[in-house]
């Protein structure tokens, strides 16, 4: 959290919620789906992330800790505008969040355990979406290979930078 200014107080800290936003992107209070969009939106607009990883909702008057499971935002569509090295790649995500993959916004894919690719974009200041499955083939559809640093590189471009998606010849079965 930033710091308070001058003369301003500190949030009153409310402990843990009993929220918590699932793998899917759904949000749920006390075990309970939340089905209210505009809630859910309200909710996201004052989600924070700490740098040791932990998750906030920080009002003015108030803060409490939030349990979130993968992302907190998943990324539901894509679009794609222009081509080559100066293609914007646009993300949607579920609570309609607009962002477009560069310098701001990198794109990284982790593997998990299971070896599968786990794509994410950053949304904001520590936030993150995942990229859905549908999202992602989208965008591996649109892979090239590039030599980067003289290595053959499996990546997509957005708004002039390459975003590594993995090795074109290992990744293929």
């Amino acid at each position: 959290m930033i710091g308070p200014e001058a003369g301003a107080r500190r949030p009153i800290e409310c402990g843990d919620l009993d929220i918590r936003i699932a793998r899917d992107g759904n949000w749920h209070y006390r075990g309970s789906p939340i089905g209210r969009l505009p809630l859910v939106k309200l909710f996201a607009s004052v989600l924070h992330r700490e740098a040791d990883g932990a998750y906030w909702l920080v009002t003015p008057a108030e803060r409490g800790r939030i349990l979130v499971d993968d992302a907190p935002f998943l990324a539901v569509e894509l679009t794609v505008a222009g081509k080559g090295c100066e293609q914007q790649l646009i993300f949607r995500t579920n609570l309609d969040d607009i962002v477009t993959a560069g310098t701001d916004h990198p794109l990284r894919v982790e593997a998990a355990p299971s070896g599968e690719p786990q794509p994410y974009i950053l949304v904001r200041d520590r936030l993150e979406a995942r990229l859905s499955r549908p999202v992602f083939y989208e965008l591996a559809a649109l892979a090239l290979d590039t030599s980067v640093a003289g290595k053959t590189q499996l990546g997509v471009w957005s708004n002039g930078v390459f975003f590594r998606l993995g090795h074109p010849a290992s990744d293929c079965v």
